[in-house]
């Protein structure tokens, strides 16, 4: 497969972060050497700090930058009023939707709109992939834990759709329609008092040998280390991945895209990228997965990166 460039996207923000919060973070990423960004609520729908129409009107001030702006769908939909909020993505023309349940795969489909199919949608073989792709999907993000191997066979399977890979940020592994935040603190769902707001990248989960091990995130669950693929940027490109996804954090966002963007333009090492990352994530960076390991390890090829 003829190898392309890769290009930085930025995924929609996984955390619950106040509204202020959240409309400075894109204001500084309008500025960052970005390809394209994910906008919109993914995780809970009680997160309504913005409400479709303020991520609409965001997304345009994004847009006005040069950026390709899609508005990200929220997974596990449980209720009319989420229905509703979808129906409002959907039914805007300005920008693309990433589909991340199958609810937004049905509507986008039935009005014929092409769309972003999500990592939430689980595609782990060719045969679902070239199912999205005959539904109206043009690109899609692979699961986190799908290794290098085989997702390499599926990208030489469907080569016209384009493929996008998380490549750096805490792993979203796991939803549930419990909040596991909300019964940190002994609380309800319903009456959980946005306990979220307080974790602004989630809340670690040590085993009982004090092992780091997930982060609770409200309904959803992921890594305790940050997962990043950037040892592995040629072998991205050379199979066929055309878009390297930056998971949104708190502090050091900026840091963390210009250390991608300069070793994807051969400006800076991998090794001295990492060695850098690796003070912006607690220390702590995860591969595992891509090397058809646990993905709670860190595999040599980080540590030896040799670009």
């Amino acid at each position: 497969m003829q190898q392309g460039k890769l290009a930085l996207s930025l995924g929609p923000i996984l955390f619950f972060w106040h509204k202020q919060q959240i409309v400075d973070f894109y204001r500084q990423m309008a500025e960052q050497p970005l390809k394209t960004v994910y906008m919109g609520e993914t995780v809970c729908s009680r997160r309504q700090e913005l409400k479709v129409a303020d991520w609409i009107d965001l997304a345009h001030d994004v847009a006005t930058s040069g950026h390709e702006v899609i508005l990200s769908s929220q997974v596990l939909l449980e209720s009319e009023s989420d229905l509703k909020r979808l129906r409002k993505l959907i039914e805007q023309a300005d920008f693309q939707v990433e589909a991340n349940d199958l609810a937004a795969v049905r509507l986008l489909h039935a009005k014929g709109i092409p769309f972003i199919a999500g990592q939430a949608l689980n595609i782990y073989n060719e045969q679902t992939l070239a199912l999205m792709q005959s539904l109206g999907a043009y690109r899609w993000i692979a699961p986190v834990e799908l290794g290098a191997d085989r997702l390499a066979k599926m990208i030489a399977a469907v080569p016209d759709m384009t493929c996008e890979v998380f490549g750096w940020g805490k792993l979203p592994l796991a939803y549930s329609s419990r909040c596991f935040t909300a019964r940190h603190y002994n609380l309800k769902k319903d009456s959980c008092e946005f306990k979220c707001l307080e974790h602004a990248d989630g809340l670690l989960l040590n085993t009982r040998e004090k092992q780091a091990f997930l982060t609770i995130n409200g309904i959803q669950t992921m890594s305790a280390g940050y997962h990043s693929l950037l040892a592995s940027y040629q072998q991205l490109m050379a199979i066929g991945v055309r878009y390297l996804r930056i998971s949104p954090q708190k502090e050091y966002m900026a840091e963390v895209i210009e250390l991608h963007q300069q070793v994807l333009d051969g400006a800076k090492k991998a090794t001295s990228a990492l060695s850098e990352l690796k003070m912006h994530a607690g220390n702590v960076l995860v591969d595992g997965y891509w090397h058809g390991k646990a993905g709670i390890n860190q595999c040599e090829g980080m540590i030896h990166a040799g670009a």
